[in-house]
């Protein structure tokens, strides 16, 4: 019987498959100003509904706007381009307040429950 650990060698998985999200966030001067805003909150797990009343449009553009996002950051996934959205926030934010900006410290961890 193989170990998984024999049948995968301690490499890293971006390294093996050829697969960074970053690359998406550098391709981020492609996108509209609206694409960058979709992205934005694409990162906080919202779905297509949410995001369309919470921009004030219809589903249907929401799911465009995905598509196109996913393309231009040369993504495969909704999924893969929230990861974008996730590293890429202090990019993407524009609000000043923001506590995931450099220098500014959350009150509390992200992770924990409040």
């Amino acid at each position: 019987m193989t170990k998984r650990s024999d049948a995968v060698e301690a490499t890293c998985p971006r390294q093996r498959l050829g697969s960074d999200p970053r690359f998406g966030a550098w391709r981020l001067e492609s996108l509209t100003e609206r694409e960058k805003e979709v992205l934005l909150l694409l990162g906080t797990g919202l779905g297509n509904r949410e995001l369309a009343r919470e921009l004030g449009i219809a589903e249907r553009t929401v799911k465009a706007h995905i598509a196109s996002i996913v393309a231009k950051t040369g993504q495969e996934t909704r999924t893969q381009a929230a990861i974008v959205s996730a590293l890429a926030h202090d990019t993407l934010c524009v609000d000043p307040s923001c506590k995931r900006h450099p220098g500014k410290l959350p009150d509390r961890h992200p992770l924990s429950v409040a």
